[in-house]
């Protein structure tokens, strides 16, 4: 290769899209545009890099004209259905996808713990437990990578809140960030093998999360032996210098002109390499970790794509929507009978179902229900509708019943339409989105009002909760029923009308903690709340491992709801819990379906105490399908990491010899069975 060849596979510049309206000079008129365009090596049969955002499906820009895609539900709706084999679909699904338009790079993956019940991009990521998040990004990686298609995995690292992104600093202990995010990182790229890992934007520990030669260098290619190549967020290269840190490629090189006047790995770069700043080794480095991934995928092999079969894609989405509903609270008012006469409050149900807002936002098959602006800045806040409305779909599946309509714009004339129904049914909806963090965890528009006055009207009522957080919830105890539906994707009305009227069994599991309010969390207040777009914020995430559930645990905090809380429409039991020590933990326990409907349970396996004293960890989970009296035995062995802390003096991993207590339950708050297990003390890994 020519430098010329090797400088040129080092930045990507941006499809026109509404931030870049004109179509770059640099991106051949015959290129579809999208989020990064990296030109091909023809002689060396080099493809070209194609990228797009691909969270939640393919992502139009809006300069695709008429271009769809599969509209899947927020991965926190995927999470929750602790199903990997699924993920595993649903990446299938989006990598065809993406082949199919010509797209060989999928920004996805994205893997970034919840710590903040306020972050806008939580519905884009999928739990708060280091293990969950890396079983289902890692099923979901395979999937996409499985059709020749590179996926990344992202944001490496840290990137848990939203407010001043690019300005923000997370401090972090480091052996607690290994034991936490980077530790979902590193199990997921260990079962996957992602071609890219895209880089955060925030700093972490004071250096930015694109150019940290500690978390790039040593951890990531060093410690942890990776091979694929490290690509920015796009406008997260403000130096050539990070080539130094370990960033292989910049990314939407436009974008990082207008924040930092400069495209580093331009001209930039190339003057650092004829000073000699930048050796040869380093620059051959670079090049050889993108074409290391683009030969190992396959993304260089490609003949000609099949369309995609977009009918059994939405039967996917429906499918996620399913797994991933929960239902929170049930008092018996579900399921509904056939004939229930309801009324439908709010939410615009009778348009449609909620997306999520920003780089992961995809236009269904047939285009939006509707979008209203909502007028934050840059143009990423809108209420997006997807045309599966939960009214219709209700009156389809309860064809003996009644619904009605009421748009729920007053308390007063809500309350009047519940009370001549049997049953109301409030959809509440909050958006949240890409570049902004919530102030709180309200809904917003006035809509606790609407469900107080609706539940004081009628007994009977079930609200059914959009949003990408969890929310406060002051109506709790007067309503009859709560069900999260995220997110739901293009075929959530029929999932959510499904789950009501009992045709589906809920399943749902939370991958997140539910807490009665923003006290129970690490940080009530959110720091750099309502500063200036460009100022500099520290968030000095002092929860360090103890994230989430783990955090509950070790304040002695009652959550509203529960990691891996979530009710059925039948029952299981735990028996005859066995457990295996030595090197590690393998637990066996049998379920039994001890109701009258097949229905799906997800025993979860649990660290309570160490040696040491009490630590909480999800040790492992297996969802498993039971017809009514049926029982199986679940076996889990316990990844030896979730047992041990990270010893940042030694550089390794320590089991400390002697008794840990292991529990299995149907929740984080909720453990039935529990034993106790001698481990030999060990160092291991780096």
């Amino acid at each position: 290769m020519t430098d010329a060849e090797r400088f040129s596979l080092l930045r990507s510049v941006m499809g026109a899209n509404e931030l870049l309206p004109v179509r770059d000079e640099r991106i051949p008129p015959d290129v579809p545009m999208s989020a990064g365009y990296v030109p091909g090596i023809p002689r060396l049969g080099v493809p070209a890099l194609l990228m797009t955002d691909a969270s939640l499906g393919i992502t139009n820009p809006g300069f695709r004209p008429g271009d769809t895609a599969t509209a899947l539900p927020a991965s926190l709706a995927l999470a929750a259905g602790f199903d990997p084999e699924l993920a595993r679909a649903a990446g299938v699904a989006i990598g065809c996808e993406a082949r199919s338009r010509g797209f060989n790079v999928l920004l996805a993956g994205g893997i970034n713990l919840a710590r903040d019940p306020r972050n806008g991009r939580n519905f884009e990521y999928l739990s708060e437990d280091p293990l969950l998040s890396a079983t289902m990004a890692a099923a979901s990686i395979e999937g996409i990578q499985q059709q020749g298609v590179i996926s990344t995995i992202k944001h490496y690292s840290l990137n848990c809140n939203e407010t001043n992104r690019h300005w923000l600093n997370a401090v972090i202990e480091p052996s607690a960030h290994r034991e936490s995010d980077l530790l979902a990182f590193e199990i997921a790229i260990e079962r996957s093998q992602p071609g890219a890992v895209m880089t955060a934007y925030n700093k972490i520990n004071g250096d930015p999360a694109s150019g940290n030669d500690v978390l790039i260098n040593d951890v990531l290619k060093s410690a942890w032996g990776y091979r694929g190549w490290v690509m920015s967020d796009w406008g997260a290269t403000p130096s050539w210098e990070f080539a130094l840190k370990g960033l292989d490629q910049e990314s939407g090189a436009q974008i990082d002109a207008v924040f930092w006047q400069a495209e580093p790995f331009g001209d930039q770069l190339k003057a650092a390499h004829a000073a000699g700043k930048l050796s040869a080794e380093r620059l051959s480095d670079m090049t050889r970790r993108i074409l290391r991934s683009v030969f190992a995928v396959g993304a260089d092999r490609w003949g000609t794509a099949s369309p995609p079969d977009m009918r059994a894609h939405h039967d996917i989405a429906l499918q996620v929507a399913r797994q991933g509903i929960v239902v929170l609270k049930n008092d018996g008012v579900l399921p509904l009978s056939s004939d229930a006469d309801v009324v439908v409050v709010g939410g615009s149900a009778q348009l449609g179902v909620v997306a999520g807002c920003g780089s992961s936002t995809v236009v269904p098959p047939g285009g939006y229900a509707q979008v209203i602006p909502l007028g934050w800045p840059g143009g990423l806040r809108n209420l997006y509708l997807l045309p599966s409305s939960p009214m219709i779909e209700l009156r389809h599946h309860l064809p003996g019943g009644r619904v009605e309509f009421d748009p729920g714009v007053s308390p007063a004339e809500a309350a009047v339409a519940a009370r001549r129904a049997e049953v109301a049914i409030v959809f509440a909806i909050r958006v949240e989105g890409e570049g902004l963090d919530s102030v709180d965890m309200s809904l917003p528009w006035g809509q606790d009002a609407v469900i107080a006055a609706v539940a004081d009207a009628n007994p009977n009522t079930v609200v059914v909760l959009q949003t990408g957080n969890p929310v406060e919830m002051p109506w709790c105890d007067a309503v009859g029923a709560i069900v999260q539906a995220w997110y739901p994707g293009q075929a959530g009305g029929q999932a959510i009308a499904e789950i009501l009227a009992g045709h589906v069994n809920p399943s749902g599991r939370l991958p997140i903690t539910f807490p009665v309010d923003l006290g129970q969390t690490p940080r009530p207040e959110l720091p750099g709340l309502g500063e200036q777009w460009g100022t500099e914020t520290t968030i000095d995430y002092a929860e360090g491992a103890e994230v989430g559930y783990r955090w509950f645990a070790q304040q002695g905090h009652v959550p509203l709801f529960a990691f891996g809380h979530g009710l059925s429409y039948t029952a299981f039991t735990y028996h005859d819990l066995r457990l295996v020590g030595g090197a590690t933990v393998t637990a066996s326990v049998t379920v039994t379906n001890t109701g009258e409907r097949r229905g799906a349970d997800v025993p979860q396996l649990y660290l309570t105490t160490a040696p040491t004293g009490p630590r909480m960890r999800l040790l492992g989970f297996e969802r498993v399908d039971l017809e009514p009296a049926e029982s199986r035995q679940v076996t889990i062995e316990a990844d030896p990491r979730l047992l041990a802390r990270y010893d940042g003096d030694a550089g390794d991993w320590r089991i400390d010899a002697g008794t840990y207590t292991v529990a299995v339950g149907v929740s984080a708050a909720a453990l039935e069975l529990a034993a106790e297990v001698e481990l030999a003390g060990r160092h291991f890994g780096r």
